[in-house]
Formats: structure tokens, C-alpha cells, sequence
């Protein structure tokens, strides 16, 4: 396929199209990157909890196998004391769920950020290219070979005031088969790809 124009002013307005694009993809990456990483920071919080609750735990949980061995009033005590083993162990978790939420939703935003930012633009831009590409090979194919078919494919999509220029009734002519206004419109299809005419049009 070819991807690009060989008429310099052409050919700059696609480089300069792909550049830019590549340039916004990049951007969105690096900002969806960003935010990333800024969600995640919301996890030290949840860690400290988590932490917290495994230390409440611990403490507890020692406690209450400590108070468990006093004589009478140990299996009372451990059993007090075994509460706050159970508020140390919903806190640890609680944090720990906290932290999983804050990384899914960081994960979320990263994706979505590059889905609605870049995506779109990403895919109109590869119809655009493909579709100029599928273009330009036809042309590229038939140009030394056959100027009918490009002067009939300019006269299917060109505007009208495109064809006057080359003449006052260019249907009429092609279908007479005028040689030179058939050269021209195909001249003038090659044009508008941005490709150049053959020097020695074929008959």
C-alpha cells in the first residue's frame, strides 16, 4: 500500500496528521499513567488501616491467650478480651478491601482515560489512512495504464467546479472519448491523492 502523497504539500500534511496523533496518544497515555498513579496514593491510607487492624489484632489476640492462664477468671477475661481480636481483624480487612476498590478504580480511570481520549481518535485516524492507502495503490496501478477509469472515478467524487476547469461539459467529452480532456481528468484525480501524472499518459 502506499501511505503517503508524492506531491510535497500533500505528503507534509500527512506526515505532519501522523505526528500529531502519535503525539496524542502519547499524551493520553502519560496522563492515563498519571492519574494512575495519583489514585493509588489513596492506598497508603488503606494500608495503614489494614496495618492497624492486624496490630489490634496481635495486641488481642496475645492478651486474651495471656489472661486465658489466670486461675478462675482466665476463661472470662480471654473471652473480653477475644472482642477486640474480632474489631482488630474486621479493621485489617476492612483496609484491605479499601485498597483492592482504590486499585480497581485506578485501573479503570487509566483505561477509560485512553478509551475516551484516544481511541476514537486513534481509529477515525486508521479509516483516514487506510482508506487513502487502498486509494493511491489503485491509482499508483493504473495511472501509465489506463486513464479512463481515473478519469471516471473523478468524475464520480470530484465537485463539479473541479471538473469545469478542465471543460465546459466533461461527461460529453469523456464519452466522445477526447483524449485530452480524459488525460486531464485523470491528471486531475492523481491530483487530488496527491500523486503525479504520468509524463507520457497512456492512450
Amino acid at each position: 500500500m502506499r501511505f503517503y502523497a508524492e506531491r510535497p504539500v500533500r505528503f507534509l500534511l500527512q506526515l505532519s496528521a501522523d505526528v500529531l496523533v502519535i503525539a496524542w496518544v502519547v499524551l493520553c497515555v502519560n496522563i492515563a499513567i498519571a492519574a494512575h498513579e495519583l489514585i493509588q496514593r489513596l492506598q497508603v491510607a488503606a494500608r495503614t488501616l489494614s496495618g492497624a487492624g492486624d496490630s489490634i489484632r496481635t495486641v488481642f489476640d496475645d492478651a486474651s491467650r495471656t489472661a486465658g492462664q489466670v486461675p478462675f477468671v482466665g476463661e472470662a477475661l480471654a473471652g473480653a478480651l477475644g472482642a477486640g481480636t474480632g474489631a482488630g481483624t474486621s479493621l485489617a480487612d476492612a483496609g484491605r478491601q479499601q485498597a483492592e476498590v482504590i486499585n480497581t478504580v485506578a485501573v479503570a480511570s487509566a483505561v477509560g482515560i485512553v478509551a475516551v481520549a484516544a481511541l476514537p481518535i486513534v481509529v477515525v485516524w486508521l479509516v483516514v489512512r487506510v482508506r487513502y492507502a487502498r486509494a493511491a495503490r489503485s491509482a499508483v496501478r493504473v495511472r501509465t495504464v489506463d486513464s479512463d477509469l481515473l478519469a471516471l472515478r473523478a468524475m464520480t467524487h470530484l465537485p463539479v467546479r473541479r471538473l469545469l476547469t478542465v471543460s465546459p461539459d466533461p461527461a460529453a467529452a469523456w464519452r466522445r472519448d477526447d483524449r485530452d480532456v480524459v488525460h486531464r481528468l485523470a491528471a486531475l484525480e492523481l491530483r487530488g491523492l496527491g500523486l503525479r501524472a504520468p509524463r507520457t499518459p497512456p492512450d
